[in-house]
């Protein structure tokens, strides 16, 4: 499980949510995990193209990576995700209630077509 230090996200043009991911060999640095939709422009897409695409810094040879699900247990604070290439587990003990709001809202803008499995936001 990754560790998330604390998370940003915009709701303009693009529609942002970026994990900041504490580096394992590193304490104190953090890798980006981030979750990508530009509304405004996905209709120039392919629909295979289309959705929200997933980068993270470790895995920069990877192209299109897209998320099919997100599990949020606010219980445990713990975020899952699914995407086409892999499995994620963040642990968001450390995230603010304000970033924690702020990832909800632009969590459900982002799925406006329903093509993500959003459970537990």
């Amino acid at each position: 499980m990754e560790t998330v230090a604390f998370i940003s996200t915009e709701d303009g043009d693009d529609l942002i949510v970026s994990f900041a991911v504490i580096d394992p060999a590193d304490p104190t640095g953090v890798e980006s995990l981030t979750l990508l939709r530009t509304p405004k422009y996905e209709h120039l897409l392919e629909d295979w193209e289309r959705g929200v695409s997933v980068s993270f810094e470790r895995y920069v040879e990877d192209d299109e990576e897209l998320l099919e699900e997100l599990c949020l247990d606010q219980k445990s604070a713990v975020v899952r995700l699914t995407t086409s290439l892999r499995r994620y587990e963040l642990d968001l003990r450390k995230v603010d209630e304000k970033e924690m709001t702020a990832m909800r809202k632009v969590l459900v803008q982002m799925n406006y077509d329903r093509r993500i499995r959003l459970v537990g936001v």
